[in-house]
């Protein structure tokens, strides 16, 4: 399964193309399982989980909208076609799954399906469809379009992109048996044990009344494009499209087929239209939220003294709930793919990444040295305002059950980092203040990190300086977000060392993708044709073991193990994590807010109370 980069910086559980984590697994962020913080500033995250684990919703009414933002226009409106959150921000409010994460614990339960049977041998799963379901048009939704949805979409090749197919293509290349037993009961064989099958099966289920035909004439990968008419996307969720206005707007309005009700079997969700504002730039939504055009903020920790000291007579409430999921790490280009190009005129084999950078980077006592020179106190002070924390692994605190709080850890140290260099060879043999490698070439490369993100590049600026004040010769410059990625993950691989992120969530499969030494997002050697190295190797086993093994506590042993190794070999040099802060007007009632999931996650039960 996908995890998706990140290029916005403080909404990083939202965070777009961010490109790839799987929208499959967008809804399910994690229970903290330890609390990690630098100052007695910071929020118990674990008690507020807790508390919003007890909230019971007060019977609301229904009326009135919703005003949010949101930083850019969908791609399209096609959940099995999308690959980035700028589509998935808009198309969960349409489309749902056999089951949900619960908003709280994070765990699988029912949502389109009320109930299932597992067989003995894990490899088999019976579902039971929810009674009273229809589509947005009427049509009663069944099992058949669960078995459309698996078979003639996400398992058709014509279809594409499809990183559902990714994530349900268990062993490589062996696809699910889905089958409907009838119009209420569906069956999954899966061809081995699959751990986190349960999680997954968030997967949007699209109507087979709707698209039959036009997947038969082989349309669909062009179908619901943000020019489709709004009555033709047809879904189960709570709210559907009404209206799309390009650059300005987009305004959903309340199912009024949707089948969830409230504990007075009241109709959900209260509110009647969710409206997204589109501001691309993050100082003009603060400047909107402040001016009452918006409803709602995620704020950077910037802002925060101000928000926090206009918050009695802003008409709104702040709400700090912890440090965001996700990682922001520097990552080091060690490609050892070959130049065909340049291999042919050589007559020999020649990578695309040369020597000696290619020396450089793939030396783990170098990386070590870089990673003694994160001054993450002064990124959390300086770039956060206090409001941060530091991460030193690829799962962050507040993903839970799985964070392994024991990692390898590496204290701000130039010293420390000088003398690991030293004893690798390097040295300022002219006195000029830049390092030499014991060949005599100057330690030299270039930074990258994406261009309108001010907390990254603020991030960037201080390792920039701390690597010069080390004796290394830093060449920074920002770059379009898209540039990035093309440049990182197609040949010639043109970059030497990029400050970047993914997002999070609580199943470590869902970073098989970037983990495994084959996968696309192996970023710093991708698409390996077998492990080069013996800890990647040794990933690859914990992955292959952690998928199958049922076992939750056997999982967790693993998955530790992954970390430690994560953390000890350094292709991911981590930095910091902001809090998340959140800011919502004061005409809205059942607010729980909520490490995991933020403050809008139990959006059909919240209110407009003016």
């Amino acid at each position: 399964m996908n995890k998706h980069l990140i290029f916005l910086s403080v909404s990083l559980l939202l965070l777009s193309i961010s490109g790839c984590k799987s929208k499959t697994d967008r809804s399910t962020q994690t229970k903290p399982s330890d609390s990690v913080s630098t100052s007695g500033n910071m929020v118990d995250y674990v008690a507020l989980n807790a508390k919003a684990a007890q909230f019971v919703p007060e019977i609301g009414k229904s009326g009135g909208q919703i005003i949010l933002s949101t930083v850019s226009d969908p791609k399209s409106f096609n959940p099995i076609t999308s690959t980035e959150t700028s589509t998935t921000e808009f198309t969960t409010y349409m489309y749902e799954g056999l089951t949900k994460a619960n908003s709280v614990t994070l765990m699988p339960q029912p949502n389109l399906a009320d109930s299932w049977v597992i067989s003995p041998d894990g490899h088999t799963y019976t579902f039971h469809i929810r009674d009273g379901v229809q589509w947005s048009d009427g049509v009663r939704f069944s099992a058949y379009d669960v078995e459309f949805t698996f078979n003639k979409l996400i398992y058709n090749d014509d279809i594409n992109p499809n990183s559902s197919r990714d994530v349900f293509t268990i062993d490589g290349n062996r696809k699910i048996a889905v089958k409907a037993i009838d119009s209420s009961h569906v069956e999954f064989k899966l061809p081995s044990t699959f751990a986190p099958f349960l999680r997954f099966l968030v997967q949007e289920i699209l109507p087979k009344h709707k698209w039959e035909s036009i997947v038969k004439s082989k349309k669909f990968s062009s179908a619901l494009s943000i020019a489709t008419k709004p009555s033709d996307i047809v879904g189960t969720g709570p709210y559907l499209l009404e209206s799309y206005t390009p650059s300005q707007k987009i305004v959903l309005k309340k199912n009024p087929l949707y089948w969830k009700k409230d504990a007075s079997g009241n109709s959900l969700p209260y509110i009647d239209k969710v409206i997204y504002t589109i501001v691309t730039d993050q100082n003009a939504q603060l400047l909107q939220f402040k001016s009452r055009e918006i409803d709602y903020l995620a704020a950077k920790g910037e802002d925060y003294p101000g928000l926090k000291s206009d918050e009695a007579n802003g008409g709104y409430t702040v709400y700090r709930v912890g440090p965001a999921a996700g990682s922001n790490f520097l990552i080091f280009n060690q490609h050892s793919t070959l130049d065909p190009v340049a291999t042919k005129k050589a007559g020999k084999s020649v990578r695309y990444v040369t020597d000696p950078k290619y020396t450089w980077f793939t030396n783990k006592k170098f990386r070590q040295a870089i990673a003694h020179i994160i001054d993450k106190d002064n990124m959390i002070k300086i770039v956060m305002n206090g409001l941060g924390y530091p991460q030193w692994s690829p799962m962050a605190p507040s993903e839970g059950y799985f964070f392994n709080n024991t990692t390898t850890r590496y204290p701000y140290d130039i010293a420390k980092a000088k003398s690991i260099l030293a004893d690798e060879g390097f040295k300022d043999s002219n006195g000029d203040g830049i390092l030499e490698d014991k060949d005599g070439n100057i330690l030299e490369f270039s930074l990258v990190t994406n261009s309108g993100n001010n907390p990254r590049i603020k991030i960037a600026e201080i390792i920039r300086k701390d690597m010069e004040r080390l004796g290394i010769k830093v060449h920074f410059q920002t770059l379009e977000f898209n540039t990035i990625i093309q440049n990182m993950s197609n040949p010639p691989y043109n970059w030497d060392c990029i400050l970047i992120g993914l997002t999070g969530g609580p199943e470590p499969h869902s970073g098989n993708n970037v983990w495994r030494s084959s996968g696309s997002l192996h970023m710093w050697n991708s698409k390996q044709k077998k492990p080069e190295t013996s800890w990647e190797a040794t990933i690859d086993s914990i992955y292959d073991a952690g998928v199958k093994e049922l076992d939750t506590t056997k999982r967790k042993i693993l998955y530790d193990r992954w970390q430690q190794i994560a953390s000890d070999e350094l292709p991911n040099i981590y930095t910091v994590l902001p809090e998340q802060i959140y800011c919502l007007s004061n005409k809205f009632g059942n607010i729980n807010p909520c490490n995991n999931t933020g403050i809008l996650h139990n959006l059909e039960y919240i209110y407009f109370k003016q």
